[in-house]
């Protein structure tokens, strides 16, 4: 499936100038090009090879004659890619399988079975399908192998609450973690104390089958305990930590009492911690990584180098709070502007990793959207200098947008319509500021996840 912004023409006639126009129209036919370097499907194909029995996952290989049964397992917002592609590449090797993915979701399986369920905040969807992947996991036995679908959204969409702490439990502390401005691995920290599958849970269940993870990250430096909370790889944190980190966001005194309640309970040695590095469930644990943020952002390099630009890739592990990174990005538009450094003219810079945003105002938007407000509001009135930004997702926050773009004549665009960029910046409400000047990137759900990626164009 090629991947495409639904409403490119439309933002690119929203340039005001030629040289906005060829911008606009190289950094979202760059975006494209990351979209489609990290289609899961491809990417299987990339790192996955099938010769004769032997199925080659990167490094390792396995003998699929020495098992008697092949089990596919997993979740995220590229499940339903995944378990479509791993089908097609083995086909009735395959024994049996279930994968949860977000409801809508319109990959089709015939042997491994795509579940719809929730995603940001969980539901009881997601309940029941990780209650059959673990149950898939509890029949294997240890000449089986066990295929784990990992991916980002994971943590949302499996899901199996510590006993004591309700669903509805859990939907409170989620949503909660998910305004607060805390970063997504300190967010999994949490999840995996509260879980009975998530951070090693589903490796220990597994065990003593084998296991090979195929992993699309979406976390910055690709820690596999953080992607999707790490249901089959070890755990470093603790109940501590977890409770510190509520503790640190302002979170604990209103958390859910059962939350507190296992916190404390862990903390005190009265329920066992996940599963550290040394456990033997994690001795026939294999993991590859198939893409991530940097794939998608060499991709949209490459693209950009191809058209005659100066190119930088300035970092595919960027963190922060959006509103700071897009003060940032602008400042380094500027900087290109006035002295040709770090590139010069014709330039593109390219960042790809997560940013936060801390919910203050009562408005609707994404990190994305909002870290391109913040650098309009900084951008110099200058032509041909554009900014975007994007979830691969295509999901930013809980908006029907993937991100946004904006030029150095943006802000005079809006203020002629009487918006106030500032005080919609305000309130978190970039999704309303972008919706009335129409500069809002459409994607739809990708089927894929590797992050975000942000750039500028200068012409």
């Amino acid at each position: 499936m090629i991947m495409r912004i639904k409403n490119k023409r439309q933002l690119i006639e929203n340039a005001q100038t030629p040289l906005l126009r060829k911008a606009r129209t190289l950094a979202l036919q760059s975006l494209e090009h990351a979209l489609n370097a990290a289609d899961p499907k491809k990417l299987l194909k990339i790192k996955i090879q099938l010769k004769n029995s032997n199925l080659h996952a990167d490094t390792c290989t396995f003998n699929l004659k020495n098992y008697r049964n092949v089990y596919v397992v997993g979740g995220g917002k590229a499940g339903g890619a995944m378990a479509e592609g791993i089908e097609e590449f083995l086909g009735k090797r395959i024994t049996d399988g279930f994968v949860n993915v977000p409801h809508g979701d319109r990959h089709r399986t015939s042997i491994i079975k795509l579940h719809g369920a929730s995603h940001p905040v969980p539901d009881e969807a997601g309940v029941e399908g990780t209650r059959r992947m673990m149950e898939i996991a509890e029949q294997a036995e240890k000449d089986d192998l066990i295929i784990c679908l990992i991916s980002g959204g994971g943590s949302s969409l499996m899901l199996m609450p510590r006993d004591g702490v309700s669903l509805a439990d859990k939907r409170e502390l989620t949503a909660a973690l998910l305004k607060s401005g805390a970063r997504i691995d300190e967010i999994n920290v949490v999840r995996k104390h509260v879980s009975a599958f998530k951070g090693g849970w589903l490796a220990k269940k597994a065990y003593p089958a084998t296991v090979l993870n195929l992993v699309l990250s979406d976390v910055v430096g690709d820690p596999l305990e953080f992607i999707a909370s790490g249901p089959t790889a070890p755990d470093s944190s603790t109940f501590v930590d977890a409770r510190k980190i509520l503790e640190k966001y302002c979170l604990w005194k209103n958390a859910p009492a059962s939350v507190r309640r296992v916190l404390l309970d862990g903390e005190n040695g009265l329920i066992a911690e996940t599963p550290k590095i040394g456990d033997p469930v994690f001795e026939k644990v294999y993991s590859v990584i198939l893409g991530n943020s940097r794939t998608a952002a060499e991709a949209a390099c490459q693209f950009l180098k191809s058209k005659g630009l100066n190119t930088l890739l300035l970092t595919s592990t960027l963190e922060g709070e959006a509103r700071h990174v897009g003060t940032v990005l602008a400042s380094v538009a500027n900087e290109i502007i006035a002295t040709s450094n770090p590139v010069a003219r014709p330039a593109a810079v390219v960042v790809a990793g997560e940013t936060t945003v801390t919910v203050v105002g009562k408005g609707v938007g994404g990190r994305n959207q909002e870290l391109v407000l913040s650098a309009a509001l900084k951008l110099h009135d200058s032509d041909g200098v554009v900014i975007a930004s994007l979830s691969t997702d295509g999901v930013d926050g809980p908006t029907n947008a993937a991100g946004a773009i904006v030029d150095g004549k943006t802000l005079a665009r809006a203020e002629r319509l009487g918006l106030d960029a500032s005080a919609y910046l305000a309130e978190n409400d970039s999704y309303s500021y972008f919706s009335r000047i129409k500069d809002l990137i459409v994607t739809g759900p990708t089927g894929t996840n590797v992050n975000d990626i942000s750039l500028i164009v200068i012409q």
